[in-house]
C-alpha cells in the first residue's frame, strides 16, 4: 500500500534528468537519422541529454539508437567507463566510490520478463546502500535501490506477490503457482463462510459451558467462527480478486476493442509526418519560444491531426506544446480533439463528451499520477467503449469497453478497495483498508492456531500408537 517494489519509473527518469541545452544542438531530427543509413523511418524520436550531451533517439520494430545532436556521432557500445558515469550522475556520488559486478542472470530486483532483453547489466554499489543497474544494451538505468527500499520490498511485495527470486524467474511455474494458492484460498474462505453462517444460530440454541451462544464453539473455535463471519466475505473476495490480477480466465477478456482503440489513437495522432516536416522550426527554435523558467528535459516528437508538434517536458512533469507552425500552447482545444475523436470512430457516434475535472468511478489515481482534467468521450459501438484523453498531450491515457469495465470492478474494486468516495477522502480508505486487513490477520492467525492444535493433537496420538 505504502511502498511498492524498487522500479524505475518515466517520472524518476524525468526527475534525475538535466535540463536541454538549445545551444548544444546543431544537427537537425533528419540530419540525425541520415547518421543512421536506415531505409524506413522510425516510429519514436525524442531529443534529451545522455552522458552530458544531447542526443536523439530514434526508436524502432529493432531496437533503439542513440545520435548525439551536437555533432552526429552514433553511439555504439556503451563501455563500462560510461555506464559507471551514467550511474553516478543518476546517484550524484562519485563515481570512485563505486564497486560494479556485471549481471548475466536474474537477481531478485531484476527477475521479472521485462528486464530479460536488457541483460548483461552492469550493478553499481555504493558505500550508503544505493544500487544502479544500467543496461549495456541500452546504456540507461533500469534499476534502481537502495537499503529502505529493498527492506520494504521484504516486508512488502515480495511475499505478496511470491516474487523470490528461485521461483518467479520460472515464469510459467510462478504463475501457476500464484493462480492455484489464490484460487485454493478462494475455495478455503468461501467453504469458511458456508460453514459459518449454517451453524449461526442468531436465537442463540447453543449452549457451550453452559451458557446460551450463537455458535457451538468456546476458545480459539469461537474468535474464527466471529472473524470468519465479520471478514469472512472480504477475504473470500480479496484472494479472488487477486488470482484475477494473472487473468486465469481469458474468456472474462473477449470482445476487447483492439481495433476501435488503434483507430482512435490513430485518429488523434493523424498519418505520421516525416523528420522533414520539423524543418519548419528546429529544435533549437522550440527550446528558445518556451518561456526560460521552463526548464525542458526531454523533447518529444509527435502529431496531432497530421500537423507536427513538440511536445516538451520538464520538471514535475509539467508539459508544453510547441507546434511547427504556431506560437507554445498548454494544451489542445476541447473541440479540435472531439473532432478528431469523431472522424476516428465512424461509423460509431459519440454519445458523449465532457471535461473531467476530477477522478471518477473509472478514471482513479489513489497516487493522483493520472492527468487532470481530462476528456471523455463514449461511443455507441457495440463494445460501449469510452476514452479519457489527455488534453496536455491529445493522447488516450485510460480507456474502456464492457468486458473492461467488469474486470475493474472484479479486479481493482474487490483488492484494492478501488471506490470513488474512499479515493477521494483520504484517509478514510486508509482507515477502512487497515481495518480490514487487521481483520483478516487476526482471522489468519486463529486459522494457523486451530491448525496447530490438530497437527499437535495428531502427532501426539501418532506416538501414542507407536
Amino acid at each position: 500500500m505504502y511502498w511498492d517494489y524498487p522500479s524505475v519509473s518515466p517520472a524518476d527518469r524525468l526527475s534525475r534528468a538535466p535540463a536541454l541545452d538549445a545551444f548544444k544542438i546543431r544537427l537537425s531530427p533528419s540530419q540525425a537519422y541520415a547518421q543512421l543509413h536506415q531505409s524506413y523511418p522510425p516510429d519514436e524520436v525524442e531529443l534529451r541529454t545522455f552522458d552530458g550531451r544531447p542526443a536523439f533517439q530514434f526508436s524502432a520494430s529493432d531496437g533503439r539508437r542513440i545520435v548525439y545532436a551536437d555533432d552526429g556521432e552514433v553511439q555504439g557500445k556503451f563501455t563500462p567507463e560510461m555506464a559507471l558515469r551514467v550511474a553516478a550522475a543518476w546517484t550524484g556520488l562519485p563515481a570512485d566510490k563505486a564497486s560494479s559486478e556485471n549481471i548475466t542472470e536474474a537477481d531478485q530486483w531484476t527477475v521479472s520478463e521485462e528486464f530479460a532483453g536488457l541483460r548483461p547489466m552492469r550493478k553499481y554499489t555504493w558505500p550508503d546502500g544505493e544500487q544502479v543497474y544500467v543496461s549495456t544494451v541500452t546504456g540507461t538505468v533500469v534499476q534502481y535501490t537502495t537499503r529502505a527500499s529493498r527492506m520494504g520490498a521484504y516486508f512488502g511485495a515480495i511475499p505478496h506477490w511470491l516474487y523470490f527470486t528461485g521461483l518467479r524467474k520460472h515464469g510459467e511455474q510462478w504463475t501457476r503457482i500464484v493462480v492455484w494458492a489464490s484460487g485454493l484460498g478462494t475455495l478455503a474462505a468461501a467453504l469458511g463462510i458456508v460453514v459459518g453462517v449454517w451453524v449461526y444460530s442468531p436465537g442463540k440454541r447453543y449452549r457451550p459451558a453452559g451458557t446460551a451462544s450463537s455458535v457451538p464453539y468456546v476458545g480459539q473455535k469461537r474468535w474464527h467462527a466471529f472473524l470468519g463471519l465479520i471478514f469472512g466475505v472480504c477475504a473470500c473476495t480479496w484472494a479472488f480478486s487477486g488470482m484475477l490480477s494473472m487473468d486465469p480466465f481469458p474468456r472474462l477478456q473477449e470482445g476487447n476493442s483492439d481495433e476501435i482503440d488503434a483507430r482512435m489513437e490513430e485518429g488523434l495522432r493523424g498519418e505520421l509526418p516525416d523528420l522533414g516536416a520539423f524543418a519548419g522550426k528546429s529544435p533549437q527554435e522550440a527550446l528558445t519560444q518556451l518561456d526560460p523558467s521552463f526548464k525542458t528535459k526531454q523533447l518529444e516528437f509527435s502529431s496531432f491531426s497530421g500537423e507536427p508538434f513538440y511536445l516538451a517536458i520538464g520538471a514535475g512533469n509539467q508539459k508544453r506544446i510547441v507546434p511547427v507552425k504556431g506560437e507554445p500552447e498548454v494544451e489542445f482545444s476541447v473541440e479540435r480533439i472531439t473532432e478528431a475523436l469523431r472522424r476516428a470512430a465512424l461509423p460509431a457516434r459519440l454519445t458523449q463528451v465532457r471535461l473531467v475535472t476530477k477522478y471518477e468511478a473509472y478514471y482513479l489515481d489513489r497516487h493522483g499520477r493520472l492527468p487532470l482534467p481530462a476528456i471523455f468521450v463514449q461511443l455507441d459501438d457495440e463494445q460501449n467503449s469510452s476514452y479519457y484523453v489527455d488534453p496536455k498531450t491529445a493522447q488516450i491515457v485510460q480507456g474502456y469497453n464492457a468486458s473492461s469495465r467488469r474486470n475493474r470492478w472484479l479486479y481493482h474494486g474487490l483488492h484494492s478497495l478501488n471506490f470513488p468516495w474512499l479515493y477521494s477522502h483520504r484517509p478514510a480508505w486508509d482507515i477502512v483498508a487497515l481495518t480490514l486487513l487487521c481483520g483478516g490477520i487476526a482471522l489468519c492467525v486463529t486459522s494457523l492456531l486451530l491448525a496447530f492444535q490438530v497437527v499437535r493433537r495428531k502427532l501426539g496420538q501418532m506416538a501414542r500408537f507407536r
